[in-house]
């Protein structure tokens, strides 16, 4: 391919009377003194699981390197070993209170990709941390239609306490947009295909219906913006935050409209709604996931495969007892073999969207290739309620920034967001500190 000095749109497109069509890659469609290939675009992901997971079946023995001995945990990602990274020694300490004994499950949960220690409340008065996912967003968001996708298995309708003192909202959101804004995890996939594609999984049916929000936002807008000029500082913060939420709408539809004028979806069919069969719930979500990555929808997504303190049951593997319940084995044998079943298992659906990424074409290499997929959980060992040691796996290439086959070793209670300010470093994102980081991990 020539390298030429002028550059066209690589979204050009040939428009005549009731016709469409799009243009092959073209010289001019390469920049001056640039790759003739496109460079690939980074996309990051989060996959939590809960109730921890039985620390000697999770990390590989030794002092770290490549060609270690995947635990009983990790089996399932066998066939990716070239695509995966095993960190052991990194904690969330931030995430504890000497003040609070009880509560344990929401400070893991929504301190896991923030490092902060959320307040204790029941009312309105939240307060976490941003996460890694949404300072990802900041950037990778600008240009895509969604900013981030948040997933999740199970909803929890309840209001007001949920463990000790702490609000529900510490468990059902593991990203947070900032300090008092948790995100609505969304578990139903048929709502989730109309948020990415409209209700008839084409173009211009997801333009329709986001239109619709916009319509009906901008009959709202001079509204909020006079009542603002009525009310107290709080309430004006409130509704600032509101017409945040309209400006993302907004910037969303134009993104979607700049963007998709020429890049069709791929070949989607809408689902039916939540299965009842759980395996099948969140390989609907995945599915969803890819096609989000795929069509470039969004870069930035944060899914959650159960909420703490989980009661799932796994009879289809085993394992008629909830998760919950057997993460306090307390040592018993059985109890023991259960709860590895039950991560075994997850791990093995979370396999499934790796190979799916894998499979799935992206450029010149696939999307699990130009991906940094995280799988973890905010507790080490679920028996013991510490957010130390904890489980954490890559899958990935990230467009070159991340190798594989490898097991790496820090120091224990290295902090978690060391990692975190290395995913972002690893897909363009700088930002100094996060909780009690103290710099990027070495070695990653």
């Amino acid at each position: 391919m020539i390298v030429t000095k002028r550059s066209l749109s690589r979204r050009t497109m040939l428009r005549g009377l009731g016709a469409t069509v799009a243009l092959p890659l073209l010289d001019a469609m390469v920049p001056a003194l640039a790759s003739a290939n496109p460079i690939p675009v980074p996309r990051l992901a989060f996959f939590y699981v809960p109730n921890g997971m039985f620390p000697p079946a999770f990390h590989p023995a030794g002092n770290g390197g490549r060609n270690f001995e995947l635990t009983p945990i990790l089996q399932p990602l066998e066939q990716f070993r070239d695509h995966l990274t095993v960190v052991t020694g990194l904690s969330n300490s931030g995430v504890i209170s000497s003040r609070e004994g009880g509560g344990v499950h929401s400070r893991a949960h929504s301190g896991w990709l923030s490092g902060r220690l959320p307040k204790r409340t029941e009312g309105a008065d939240l307060r976490g941390g941003k996460t890694i996912d949404q300072y990802a967003a900041d950037t990778l968001g600008l240009e895509t239609a969604l900013r981030s996708l948040e997933l999740t298995t199970e909803s929890s309708y309840r209001v007001g306490n949920c463990e000790n003192g702490y609000s529900c909202a510490y468990t059902n959101s593991t990203s947070w947009r900032n300090a008092t804004s948790p995100l609505p995890h969304e578990r139903d996939p048929r709502t989730i295909f109309r948020r990415l594609f409209g209700d008839g999984g084409t173009v211009e049916s997801r333009l329709i219906e986001m239109r619709k929000d916009r319509s009906i936002l901008d009959s709202v807008t001079e509204s909020i913006r006079s009542l603002a000029q009525r009310v107290g500082s709080s309430d004006r913060s409130t509704m600032e935050r509101y017409l945040e939420t309209i400006r993302e709408i907004e910037r969303r539809i134009q993104q979607t409209e700049e963007h998709n004028s020429s890049a069709p979806l791929p070949e989607v069919k809408q689902p039916g709604g939540v299965p009842e069969d759980y395996d099948e719930h969140v390989g609907l979500l995945q599915d969803m996931l890819v096609l989000a990555f795929q069509a470039d929808i969004t870069r930035v997504s944060c899914m959650q495969m159960a909420r703490e303190q989980s009661g799932q049951t796994y009879p289809n593997i085993g394992v008629p007892q909830a998760h919950h319940s057997v993460s306090h084995h307390q040592q018993d044998p059985y109890n023991v073999t259960q709860y590895t079943k039950i991560s075994q298992h997850q791990v093995g659906l979370f396999a499934g969207l790796v190979k799916k990424l894998h499979e799935t074409p992206d450029g010149d290499g696939s999307l699990l290739d130009h991906s940094i997929l995280l799988h973890g959980a905010g507790m080490g060992d679920g028996d013991q309620h510490t957010p130390f040691n904890l489980p954490t796996t890559l899958m990935g290439g990230g467009c070159g920034q991340l190798a594989g086959n490898r097991h790496l070793v820090y120091d224990l209670h290295t902090p978690f967001m060391n990692l975190g300010l290395s995913l972002l470093e690893k897909i363009g994102v700088k930002v100094d500190s996060i909780a009690d980081s103290t710099g990027s991990l070495t070695g990653i």
